[in-house]
């Protein structure tokens, strides 16, 4: 009766090291975060990480009884991040989309919005949405999505101006080098908030934009879990507190906060 019981335990090991590795299995989570998007991620005063994404990541997190060790990255290491095993998660305000997901998956959306244009106080009325972009030059952070978003899907013949974040947007603005930067909503009224920032929140909404949280390809065990957590967030409040606190005098409507319909994990 031995060797049975032994060629069973045998099989359950290598059952269990074939899993992938998984956040869950983990006392410590690295969670890669963005610092130039105010409002969202950013260090204040006191040199610690604040923001929205950071609370969020914060009740998140907590809800699967971890520690976070937060890692600051760019906007074109989004994904790589994750791909190289360097973090367990990416809260940087990712948007959904089939490119991304042959590479990582997505935990959530926890949060659905939609794009929007910022322009200068001159061009109000002149740019009013998406359309009014064709021939203009617009802003494009490596490793975003928006700038191909309005020209490949909406095709609109706009020129998309790279950049390597959304500081060197606002500089782009104010040399006259493009006309518009468009982006998440919320993202945008973020920017707004900067000191000498003299923009117009054109008020167009296209291209919705599911903010979701990014998770190592395979970790489908992680992802479950964040996903329970996301829905806690909403039935507890939680999601309308922190909603209100970053953006309840952005002029955003946050009329209907419902949980957002998930990706599910593959």
């Amino acid at each position: 009766m031995r060797k049975p019981l032994i060629c069973l335990m045998l099989l359950l090991t290598a059952c269990s090291a074939a899993r992938p590795e998984s956040l869950v299995d983990k006392d410590e989570v690295i969670v890669a975060i963005r610092s130039d998007v105010p409002l969202i991620s950013f260090r204040g005063q006191d040199g610690a990480y604040d923001g929205f994404n950071i609370d969020v990541a914060e009740y998140l997190i907590s809800r699967l009884g971890k520690q976070i060790r937060w890692l600051e990255i760019k906007a074109d290491d989004q994904l790589t991040v994750l791909t190289d095993n360097r973090a367990d998660l990416v809260f940087a305000h990712l948007s959904v989309t089939p490119e991304r997901k042959k590479v990582i998956d997505f935990a959530g959306p926890y949060h659905v919005d939609f794009q929007d244009i910022a322009v200068r106080p001159a061009d109000k009325g002149v740019i009013r949405d998406v359309r009014d972009l064709k021939g203009r030059k617009i802003c494009w952070v490596r490793g975003t999505n928006i700038a191909q978003r309005i020209i490949d899907e909406r095709q609109v013949k706009a020129t998309a101006v790279p950049a390597p974040d959304y500081d060197a947007c606002l500089e782009m603005m104010k040399d006259g080098r493009i006309d518009a930067i468009s982006t998440n909503s919320q993202i945008l009224a973020g920017l707004l908030t900067k000191p000498g920032v003299d923009l117009h929140l054109v008020g167009a909404t296209f291209n919705e934009q599911r903010t979701s949280i990014g998770v190592r390809k395979g970790d489908v065990a992680g992802c479950e879990e964040l996903n329970r957590a996301i829905t806690q967030m909403y039935q507890d409040g939680t999601a309308r507190r922190l909603l209100d606190k970053w953006f309840g005098n952005s002029g955003i409507d946050l009329s209907v906060v419902s949980v957002p319909q998930f990706e599910g994990c593959s």
